[in-house]
């Protein structure tokens, strides 16, 4: 089971600002240039505040690539920030890197928001827990530690084509309440713990309790991790849940821990040798990777709602006795053109494990969803939100780097299945097994590029070459553009603002056309009422990306007269009136 922490975050120690050498300058659009000379990253924006303890600029740029910049201590931010990395010429983005302390150990945070409704970009970067002596960090003494720790409510976090490597505890965590996180085109690397095989994680809601809001993944790879590329632990309420072209390979234990999402997209991902570590018995009965009601273990793996969730999704019957199946009917999940497959040197492993093994040792070989997440797709009665279609089990064809994870190559560590037995055996100390790692070889290392398994990324299988709902390959879309990450060179553009419009024609018959504009992804609800207040239409409902916006109501087979089109977002809201003429 994954160990529950206490949270204790370190002062940030303000040193006075550029002592020394001059490692930054303030340009005349509230951006400061950051430069990988003189003082430690955390000390330059740390130190970058206002009286009133807020950041003095809302951008920083990181332009050095030809050596890395140090953090020794986390930046602790309460404001609205940026931070962009400026690629080099050969789309190297610059990189941050664990420093050495003067005890020898590693800092365990890097950047900690802990400001109520503060906004976050971080673009173009890549960071590393790896030391200029080539050390990693061992789990701190209370398990915890992440590149950013989201420590406030209602904090929207957005993450694009960021590569995080060489964390074994948490990459991204979260212990506010309703807070929302957009990450896209990142690649998660080599997160593995040497003894804890529930800790390396991409996204974890680590208070556990927490209720989060909204959580957007899109096009991202998570290569030769320990578990959970999103564990938003739905024990809690979540809003929105949306993970579509993903790549997860050679992961150790389980992408998800989403039983009780309650909306949610989840299309067009790869699952490749996902979950190799499989699952004891002991650990199925014993620790929380089955809910309520006991299931062999899968990828996708959905229950029943519990807790308070039935009122907090479904708040309008929160009084009736038949709250739970009234919630439950109104759950909408698409599970569509997914991938899910297992190499056969892995099932061979697991058979020779079980062969050799006994009792509580034998594993129960994860599958991509067990009888009871079966049985709620196809209880249209209790569930008919529940949708899956096009669902494979298809051998990619990645390059041979790729499935020879599992063995003790170049770069590998010790392999898969050697960790897999120093953990199953109890003997685990300071092995681990990874995809290439790097080695950091003093104060100019930087790491390799373009990353080593760019071309064998590129799979071979031509049905999933075109089989996503799009049209496009299932998983992260990134590997075959060309532009996998760190091409952008400038901060994203939001030349929106919130906005609803007139609706055209008005009056109509039988149908009208009602533009808006968000300048950020955004949860977006558009409904229609009449003037009884009434819901007579939900023309969306869902995260849509920054821009303008256009749906239609058709209104065919309503009646004459006054109707309220309503936009709602989480820091916005309009209404307009309609009329219907017929």
């Amino acid at each position: 089971m994954k160990k529950t922490f206490p949270m204790t975050l370190c002062a940030v120690i303000v040193s006075v600002f550029l002592v020394g050498a001059i490692t930054a300058h303030a340009a005349p659009t509230d951006t400061l240039v950051v430069y990988a000379s003189g003082l430690s990253i955390d000390k330059i924006i740390g130190s970058d505040t206002t009286g009133a303890g807020d950041q003095a600029h809302k951008v920083y740029k990181l332009v050095t690539v030809d050596t890395t910049y140090l953090w020794l201590g986390p930046i602790t931010v309460k404001t609205n920030f940026t931070v962009i990395g400026v690629p080099g010429t050969n789309g190297r983005p610059p990189c941050i890197e664990a420093g050495i302390l003067l005890d020898g150990t590693l800092p365990y945070y890097l950047f900690v928001i802990n400001g109520p409704h503060t906004v976050a970009t971080f673009k173009n970067l890549y960071l590393t827990g790896r030391a200029p002596n080539n050390t990693l960090n061992a789990l701190n003494v209370n398990g915890i530690g992440s590149f950013i720790q989201v420590a406030a409510d209602s904090v929207k976090l957005y993450v694009d084509r960021v590569i995080f490597e060489d964390m074994p505890d948490e990459t991204i965590g979260y212990t506010g309440n309703w807070c929302s996180f957009f990450i896209t085109n990142c690649k998660f690397r080599n997160l593995i713990s040497a003894t804890q095989w529930f800790s390396g994680e991409a996204l974890r809601n680590t208070n556990n309790a927490a209720i989060t809001d909204t959580i957007y993944m899109h096009d991202n790879t998570f290569l030769a991790m320990n578990c959970y590329d999103a564990c938003p632990v739905t024990a809690s309420f979540v809003r929105y849940f949306d993970f579509q072209h993903n790549s997860d390979v050679m992961t150790f234990q389980n992408p998800f821990w989403i039983f009780n999402v309650t909306t949610a997209k989840i299309d067009n991902n790869m699952f490749y040798g996902t979950w190799l570590g499989g699952i004891t018995y002991i650990e199925y009965v014993q620790f929380w990777d089955e809910l309520r009601s006991l299931a062999i273990p899968s990828v996708l793996d959905l229950d029943t709602l519990g807790g308070d969730i039935p009122k907090r999704f479904d708040p309008q019957d929160s009084s009736s006795a038949n709250l739970l199946w009234l919630a439950e009917a109104k759950r909408n999940i698409e599970v569509k053109n997914n991938n899910f497959f297992e190499p056969a040197a892995v099932v061979n492993f697991w058979k020779t494990w079980d062969d050799t093994a006994h009792g509580d040792d034998s594993l129960l070989a994860p599958t991509w969803m067990n009888a009871r997440t079966t049985g709620m797709f196809n209880d249209k009665t209790h569930w008919p939100g529940l949708v899956q279609s096009g669902n494979l089990n298809v051998d990619p064809g990645y390059g041979a780097s790729i499935p020879n994870v599992v063995n003790n190559n170049q770069g590998d560590g010790v392999g898969a299945f050697q960790y897999f037995y120093d953990i199953r055996q109890n003997i685990a100390s300071t092995d681990i097994y990874g995809y290439k790692l790097q080695t950091a070889a003093g104060s100019n290392w930087i790491p390799q590029w373009p990353l080593p398994e760019l071309q064998d990324m590129q799979y071979t299988s031509a049905a999933l070459m075109t089989g996503g709902t799009d049209g496009k390959p299932v998983g992260d879309r990134g590997w075959f553009a060309g532009t996998f990450t760190g091409v952008s060179t400038t901060p994203a553009q939001e030349p929106y603002q919130f906005a609803l419009y007139d609706a055209y024609p008005n009056p109509f018959n039988p149908s009208a056309h009602i533009e808006y504009t968000i300048p950020h992804n955004s949860f977006v609800s558009l409904k229609v009422y009449n003037v009884l207040g009434q819901e007579v239409a939900t023309l969306f409902s869902g995260v849509q990306q920054a821009g303008k916006h256009v749906a239609v109501f058709d209104a065919s087979t309503r009646a004459s007269g006054v109707y309220i089109y309503r936009l709602a977002t989480e820091n916005f809201s309009a209404s307009k009136r309609l009329v219907l003429v017929k």
